[in-house]
Order: structure tokens, then sequence, then C-alpha cells
């Protein structure tokens, strides 16, 4: 008999990267997020999955279910440390230039109680974004084999800002990034461009290359300020608001207004089409299609 060839393993952020998908406007939409730190491993559906105490964790997913909170598993890069308790945090944004973030720590699993109220309570601003790196394995192998590198590669940098963190959505995109709480998702990262986007990013120059989006716009807009920051060059946070959107079947137009010394008024046109169906994650049950928005005109009016 003919020796079988071995069959080479699918890996999603592969195929992405060949296929040459388009990160911009793929951003989870959100603005709270509650970090609780847990160090032994992460099932497939990350907080959902741990063995809590029912009633805490009932509580936990309703009042986060009501604030319309992410929950989000989080350990330091790196080898685990079992020393100490743990931490858990509730970061959020508000509005433009207002970031709070809320933080406390847990030995039982009784202690997660705290962010129930921390969910209601003014936090603290000021303070550094959380930089939190998806490297959730048992979700998907992609967000394992390419984020851990780029979560040590960050966290030499910033050892006290860098987590990694259970699954963000957009697998395909690993290694992704969410910078919480500026609200802004990157992905495609490596341990070298990771730690550019992220210098710029605390600088407040946001770049468009590896830009999936902000998680207070619908996806046609996050679209746009990629393309926007694309034409005209890196920008803060802040400095671009979308200020009108407007849609007709598969066309959008959003109007973009920023501060100075950027461009103070943009249209951009942008036509949405969904794209070939094909393999989006790693366990993939069946092939599916994703909707693009394809920006097919930018300028200044």
């Amino acid at each position: 008999m003919s020796p079988v060839a071995p069959t080479k393993r699918f890996f999603c952020a592969e195929s992405a990267r060949t296929r040459g998908d388009s990160m911009a406007g793929t951003a989870s939409p959100g603005s709270v997020w509650i970090l609780i730190e847990y160090r032994g491993g992460w099932p497939p559906n990350g907080f959902d999955g741990l063995d809590f105490d029912a009633g805490t964790k009932a509580l936990v997913v309703s009042a986060a279910r009501t604030a319309r909170a992410r929950v989000l598993l989080v350990r330091r890069p790196g080898p685990r440390r079992r020393l100490g308790p743990g931490r858990w945090a509730v970061l959020r944004h508000q509005s433009a230039d207002a970031y709070q973030q809320l933080w406390g720590t847990w030995d039982r699993d009784e202690d997660l109680a705290k962010i129930v109220p921390a969910l209601t309570s003014p936090g603290h601003p000021g303070l550094p974004p959380v930089i939190l790196i998806c490297a959730h394995g048992q979700h998907d192998p992609c967000c394992a084999v390419r984020g851990r590198p780029v979560g040590r590669a960050l966290s030499e940098r910033w050892p006290e800002l860098v987590w990694e963190c259970s699954h963000v959505g957009g697998d395909r995109f690993a290694a992704n990034a969410v910078v919480a709480p500026d609200g802004v998702y990157y992905g495609g990262l490596d341990a070298e461009s990771s730690v550019t986007t992220i210098e710029n990013h605390l600088a407040d120059r946001i770049h468009a290359e590896y830009l999936r989006g902000y998680t207070d716009l619908i996806p046609p807009q996050q679209a746009a300020v990629a393309a926007v920051l694309g034409r005209f060059g890196p920008a803060g946070r802040n400095d671009y608001l979308v200020t009108e959107t407007l849609s007709e079947g598969n066309h959008w137009r959003i109007h973009i207004t920023g501060r100075p010394p950027h461009p103070a008024h943009i249209d951009v046109e942008l036509r949405a089409h969904r794209s070939p169906p094909c393999q989006l994650t790693c366990r993939g049950p069946a092939p599916g299609s994703v909707i693009v928005y394809e920006p097919t005109s930018i300028r200044r009016t």
C-alpha cells in the first residue's frame, strides 16, 4: 500500500492572511469589561465554564448582562503564578475622554460578588489602560500560538499593563489585542509589530494598519474611521468623531469630523458585501461568510 500523506493542520489565522481578510470594522461592540484573574486552565467558554459557586456566578453573569459588560478571564503572561489573591476589575468607557477603572481582589468564589456593586459605582479616571492579549487556546489554537508570544513581548516592555485574556472575538485575526477601557481592537499582530502598535497607542497615535475598530462604533463606522486613518495618517483615539451615518441597501455614507490639525469634515462611502464562504475558525464546523465594509470614496467636505 502507498503511504498516506499527512494532512496539513488548518490554522484560521494563517488562512485569513493568505486570503487577505480585511480587519477594519471587526471589533466586538461594548463599553464595559469585567476582568477576573484566573490562573488555572480556561475552559472553551471561559468564565461560564468554570466550576465556581453557582450563586455567585449567577450574580456576576446577571449583572454583566444588565450592564452589557463582557466577562474575560485574565492572567499574566509567562509561567503561571499561584501565590496571593487574584484580582478583578471593572473597566468602563463612558464617553470620549471619559474612562474609569475599579479594581479589587478575591480569594474565595464568593468574593467575586463585589463585582456586582462595582458595575454601578464610580471608578477611578486617569489610570493607564489595560492591554489584553487573547491567548485562549482552548477556544481556538491560533489565539494561543500567536497570542502568547505577543503577550510575552509586550509584558517585557509594560509588565504592569499587560494581561493574557480569554476569547475576544475574531480568532482568524490572531494575535488580537484589546486596549481597555479605551475600547480599541488591534489584530494581525506579532511580537515586533505589537510593541510598535502599543507604543503608538500609548502616545495617542492610532494607525490604521493593525486596527480592527473602536468598540463604541458599529462595524461600518469602525471601517470608515480606519479608512480615514489610512488616508490622512495616525490620530488620537478621540480626534475623529462619527457625526452622521446614512445607509441605503448595501451602501453606507459616514460623516466624520476631526479635531485640528486633522481634516475638519470627511465623508466616507462604503459598500457592504458578503465574503465568499470559508472556514473562519480553527474548529469551525462549517464554512461561513462575514460582511465586509469596503471604502469606495473618502473625501474632505
